[in-house]
């Protein structure tokens, strides 16, 4: 087993989430450069590429200092967290949730040396 795979085995979500920040701020640039790709924005695809290969020019092992991470609560009374689903609410519907519900949250992330994933 690579001795990089369980790289934040013995770190809390927030402690790994605090690293990813700090990597993520490396390649800040990424946001700044406005690279939004939808599926037929084919300028907005090219400038990323050519973004991409002047990062690989710079630094040859780019490709493995991305890292794309995201984490998930879900709840055992069966509430769904809606926050990356979208949709028009009905203000009329009440839904009753309790003030602590027991919940599972997974986070993930994949990079080039594997998959980091802490269950808490």
């Amino acid at each position: 087993m690579n001795s990089n795979h369980n790289v934040f085995a013995d770190q809390s979500c927030r402690e790994a989430d605090a690293h990813v920040k700090s990597v993520e701020a490396q390649y800040r640039r990424i946001g700044v450069l406005g690279l939004a790709i939808h599926q037929n924005d084919h300028q907005a695809r090219r400038r990323f590429v050519e973004w991409a290969q002047n990062e690989i020019a710079v630094v040859p092992d780019f490709h493995k200092r991305i890292l794309l991470s995201d984490e998930a609560h879900f709840w055992l009374n069966g509430y769904v967290n809606t926050q990356n689903c979208r949709s028009e609410a009905n203000p009329q519907v009440y839904v009753e949730t309790p003030l602590h519900p027991e919940k599972l949250t997974v986070w993930c992330a994949l990079w080039a040396g594997g998959i980091l994933l802490q269950k808490r």
